[in-house]
């Protein structure tokens, strides 16, 4: 074997050692999982076999309602990390002196063992949906599922349609819900439907199923005339500080639609309004007429006007021509005289050379 065969050799085995150290390391290391005192019910490795816990309806996490987390076997020093998504991680519980509520902890903890070899932390959920925590030791991580359970019946709701035609069937709904609005199934909630002096009380009991958990439906007849008040009312949890008050009753009005009644209504409302429409129209076309009316009038005048201006233009312009003309028979006829003048001056003055007249410019 040569010198580099003989390395190779060396660092697998002081890998496999590694790897052989960190196995052994974390199957020294074992959790338990209690609940209340007990183990629980489940491993919580799946989704599916989810650990069940009571939601701390009382606003209290203590044993009643939080997972415990005990490992022990770990090596001193040793760090556990855990994170949790749909739930939360507590170091402790509650006690008189120190609180834990509903609103205590955090999605990520961190448990250093020290000296000592165990750790211990709890998780508890306020939803009904799945939730997971991851415990991580020296990079090994194992993943444990949750799911809350709900609380006692905190709060109902009611839904009706606002209105329905006389004679057909409305679907009234009801759902109940636990302080932290988790649907509860198998809860039980009244109605009382009134309708002309009449009422008929129900009892109903929400689902359990996925797909309706929480709630159940009534259907009602709607009378003739009038309307349907649909009052819910249910056992609820006594209030707790801090947390939602409950609600144990709520009211629901259906008004009862006459709908031949609605109808006529709006056909006479349309026959009006066509009535309208056409008086609209004749007032127009009435308004055209006028407006047409008018129109022509004011072309008329227009073209009266032009032919008067025109007429006007022509008598100017004869005026002008008369006025040169005539100036021009008054210019002729002085031109006419100087010259006749000045030619009968000229003959005086040649025969009266010292009585001469002047001559006219």
């Amino acid at each position: 074997m040569n010198k580099f065969q003989k390395i190779s050799a060396v660092l697998a085995t002081v890998v496999a050692f590694g790897a052989l150290s960190t196995i052994s390391a974390s199957a020294a290391v074992a959790t338990t999982l209690t609940v209340n005192g007990s183990a629980a019910s489940t491993s919580g490795a799946t989704s599916a076999t989810a650990i069940a816990l009571p939601v701390p309806a009382d606003n209290s996490v203590d044993l009643a309602d939080a997972l415990k987390f005990a490992l022990t076997g770990l090596d001193t020093g040793t760090v556990v990390s855990a994170s949790a998504s749909n739930a939360t991680i507590v170091p402790a519980l509650a006690t008189v002196s120190a609180p834990v509520t509903s609103t205590s902890g955090s999605a990520s903890l961190s448990v250093s063992t020290g000296t000592g070899t165990t750790a211990e932390f709890y998780v508890y959920t306020k939803t009904t949906s799945v939730g997971s925590v991851s415990v991580t030791i020296a990079g090994n991580t194992t993943v444990y599922y949750v799911q809350g359970t709900a609380g006692a019946l905190n709060s109902i709701a009611l839904t009706a349609p606002a209105s329905g035609a006389a004679g057909t069937i409305a679907t009234l709904k009801v759902a109940g819900y636990d302080v932290f609005g988790n649907l509860k199934g198998g809860a039980t909630i009244n109605t009382l439907v009134s309708s002309n002096g009449a009422a008929i009380a129900t009892a109903l009991t929400t689902d359990t199923a996925v797909s309706t958990l929480g709630t159940k439906e009534q259907t009602v007849t709607l009378p003739a005339s009038g309307s349907v008040v649909v009052t819910a009312y249910a056992t609820v949890a006594t209030a707790v500080t801090g947390l939602s008050a409950p609600i144990g009753s709520v009211v629901a009005s259906v008004a009862v639609r006459d709908l031949a009644g609605e109808l006529a209504s709006k056909v006479s409302e349309l026959s009006i309004a066509n009535a309208a429409l056409a008086t609209e129209k004749a007032a127009r076309a009435a308004d055209k007429v006028a407006a047409d009316k008018a129109l022509a009038d004011a072309k008329a005048l227009a073209a009266q006007y032009v032919a008067e201006k025109n007429a006007a233009l022509d008598d100017v312009a004869k005026a002008g021509v008369a006025a040169t003309s005539a100036k021009a028979a008054s210019d002729a006829a002085a031109a006419t005289y100087k010259a006749e003048y000045n030619a009968l001056a000229t003959k005086w003055n040649k025969a009266h050379p010292k009585a001469k007249v002047a001559l006219k410019k």
